[in-house]
């Protein structure tokens, strides 16, 4: 059950264009809720170390749904090199997952 679930990130640089990923992503049902948090990132990019404040999207949604929220965030992200990293979840409150599952499609 639990590797059905999974939290993918990416960042932006730009908090309008973060909270319209958000509202996509869990009005076209490819994400439950989306957390947007400020952060401060450091990098490398071209060879220097860059530094940046960016909003960071954490997404909750199913494993299945991967591929398809996977192409909504590189159609809409501004970034060259978007961050978009997959995490599996290893356990959760069953009624919070339960959610998820009904909020998914």
């Amino acid at each position: 059950m639990i590797e059905e679930f999974c939290l993918v990130t990416t960042a932006v640089d730009d908090r309008d264009m973060a909270d319209r990923m958000a509202n996509f992503l869990v009005e076209s049902r490819l994400a439950a809720c989306v957390h947007v948090t400020p952060i401060h990132s450091t990098y490398r990019w071209k060879g220097k170390v860059e530094a940046a404040r960016e909003f960071l999207l954490i997404i909750k949604t199913l494993t299945r749904v991967y591929p398809r929220l996977e192409k909504a965030i590189q159609e809409q992200h501004p970034y060259e090199i978007p961050e978009i990293i997959q995490l599996s979840l290893n356990g959760g409150f069953r009624p919070y997952l339960k959610w998820i599952e009904d909020n998914v499609e």
